[in-house]
């Protein structure tokens, strides 16, 4: 099966589209906002964290918080060098389990919203036969120290059709 991402000059055009998203990100929205609250530092936080990890698991980070023209974000978006396949990637960080596991927060509504990041994405390299999945990366935080990291793959399929 043809896939986008295993070709050379498709992971170029890949990058030139992630660096012109860039700029265009830079030049219209500034620099990452500072952390709001203790959650927000620990979320920043578990998103390094979480990029740290995948990419020590053959994966590529192509771009992180993506956010979609009319809507939708996505944390990481990565390649799996081991299936060349394209990863959106949702990152949740938790300090203890006592309102369920990080990945039973990615309710219907978020997955919807994470989908409509990776359609923007998909869309912006014009190419509909991509492989790609969804994944989750937990991250559990014991204070400032990371305790646990759990990569699920594939974790949830598109909760709708999708068309370019």
């Amino acid at each position: 099966q043809h896939c986008i991402l295993s070709g050379s000059k498709n992971m170029v055009f890949v990058r030139l589209i992630a660096e012109a998203f860039c700029q265009w990100r830079s030049r219209y929205f500034p620099s990452r906002k500072p952390p709001r609250n203790a959650a927000h530092v620990l979320g920043q936080l578990g998103e390094d964290l979480a990029a740290r990890y995948l990419g020590k698991h053959r994966y590529k980070i192509l771009y992180r918080n993506f956010r979609g023209p009319r809507g939708g974000e996505v944390d990481i978006i990565c390649r799996d060098k081991s299936c060349a396949t394209l990863v959106f990637v949702e990152v949740k960080t938790r300090s203890s389990a006592h309102f369920g596991t990080p990945a039973q927060a990615v309710t219907t509504a978020k997955q919807r919203l994470i989908a409509r990041g990776a359609i923007a994405w998909l869309r912006l390299l014009d190419e509909p036969r991509v492989q790609f999945r969804f994944d989750i990366v937990e991250v559990y935080m014991s204070g400032l120290r990371c305790s646990k990291i759990n990569l699920i793959r594939n974790a949830f399929q598109l909760p709708e059709p999708y068309y370019y």
